[in-house]
């Protein structure tokens, strides 16, 4: 099968990745068989980045043996499909502030060895950066007021440049009063003072009030 872009595959209007671990789920996602291989469908409606496919994404900047430094991993749902991009040579750092979220990723990571937990902060990068090398890709899920203070903070500290840098904003973390699209405008001032956004994406239809923005560090 033809990959649309790095390590995706397009099955119909559906996006997927080649599993890494065959014969093994991570959220109950849907599976093909084509041959020897397994391809895992990305749904976008329990992950950001499938939903940005969705949405018309151009590019991750994701490669078979990158860095990647992830930050709001969470149970790692969207972080298995990255693992699956870069598979064995590369490396996903998933940052996360729950220990209950860092156990359910402890069991992904046990066969998926190319995702390296680590339970911190992603507010203090300095309080973890001897545990995480410089990275080629910023990728940042979190529900902070000052979440994209947090990604830049990250940038400054860990992506090597030139690096690509996605963060899904959640308007409503930020001003639950304010129109989303002011919100999302105001952002991406703050953004412009550190990257270059190559593509803004509403991600309204599977993700209310977020906004999807791809970046390349200046």
């Amino acid at each position: 099968m033809k990959s649309l872009m790095d390590g995706i595959y397009r099955l119909g209007k559906d996006f997927a990745t080649l599993s890494m671990v065959p014969k093994t789920k991570v959220y109950d996602e849907k599976t093909i068989q084509k041959g020897k291989d397994e391809y895992r469908l990305w749904d976008p409606k329990k992950s950001k980045l499938g939903a940005a496919l969705r949405m018309g994404l151009k590019e991750t900047g994701i490669f078979e043996g990158a860095k990647v430094l992830y930050l709001g991993i969470a149970s790692g749902t969207t972080a298995s499909h990255i693992s699956d991009i870069v598979g064995p040579s590369g490396a996903i750092y998933g940052v996360e502030f729950s220990a209950r979220s860092i156990r359910d990723l402890l069991s992904v990571s046990r066969k998926r060895t190319n995702i390296i937990p680590v339970l911190a902060d992603a507010r203090m990068p300095q309080s973890f950066a001897p545990r995480v090398e410089k990275v080629h890709i910023l990728y940042q899920d979190i529900a902070q007021k000052d979440q994209s203070e947090i990604f830049i903070r990250n940038a400054d500290t860990f992506l090597k440049k030139g690096g690509i840098a996605m963060i899904a904003i959640k308007a409503r973390s930020i001003d639950v009063t304010e129109n989303p699209n002011k919100i999302f405008a105001q952002e991406k001032q703050k953004l412009l003072k550190k990257f270059n956004i190559i593509q803004q994406i509403n991600l309204g239809y599977f993700e209310k009030d977020h906004a999807f923005f791809l970046c390349r560090l200046k």
